[in-house]
């Protein structure tokens, strides 16, 4: 197990332009032409296997940007995803978008220490109490599937299966990857 606040050196960094293969290339060409705009963060690591970053940065794109749960909802799934996982780029990147979007500061708060949330609307109870049973227990018991069913319909309780999912795959490279912080940034844990 790592010490936290130990230093680590990245161990899959940003590779050189001109190391790039082909495959690596294009990969990267079609996630800047994108709603992205740039390389970065777990993309940096997923360049490795270049036709696993094209179809995680296309399930991303949709999941991100075009699912039908709503913006608030999908950010505060990211961030209790992040915060499963401890990953910190995740975090930094999504609490902005989460606050963005709508989510109180002191439940984004609160998720980033890992306290019980003073106050939440009946829309995000839901969705906290679905993705923390799901991230914890892998499966959701019945009166949370039937009140998520509620709120979001079959598809978007799907969705939110995959934004957890998703989320899960970025976190777990990212970690493995030891994707460095921007300077300046701070993990709230």
């Amino acid at each position: 197990m790592s010490n936290e606040n130990a230093v680590e050196t990245e161990r899959l960094p940003p590779l050189p332009e001109a190391a790039l293969t082909v495959a690596q290339r294009t990969a990267a060409a079609a996630l800047v032409a994108g709603r992205r705009g740039a390389l970065f963060g777990p993309f940096v690591p997923l360049l490795r296997s270049p036709q696993l970053l094209d179809r995680a940065q296309r399930l991303g794109e949709y999941l991100r940007y075009e699912s039908g749960v709503p913006v608030r909802l999908r950010e505060l799934a990211i961030l209790l995803t992040a915060r499963h996982y401890r990953q910190a780029y995740e975090w930094h990147v999504h609490a902005p978008a989460a606050s963005q979007a709508g989510l109180a500061a002191s439940l984004i708060d609160a998720i980033g220490t890992g306290k019980p949330p003073a106050a939440m609307t009946a829309e995000e109870a839901t969705v906290y109490e679905f993705c923390g049973q799901l991230l914890q227990a892998h499966t959701v018991d019945d009166p949370t599937y039937a009140a998520a069913l509620a709120l979001l319909g079959e598809a978007g309780v799907v969705e939110l299966c995959g934004i957890c999912g998703y989320y899960g795959l970025l976190a777990l490279v990212m970690n493995v990857a030891r994707t460095a912080l921007p300077a300046g940034a701070r993990a709230p844990w």
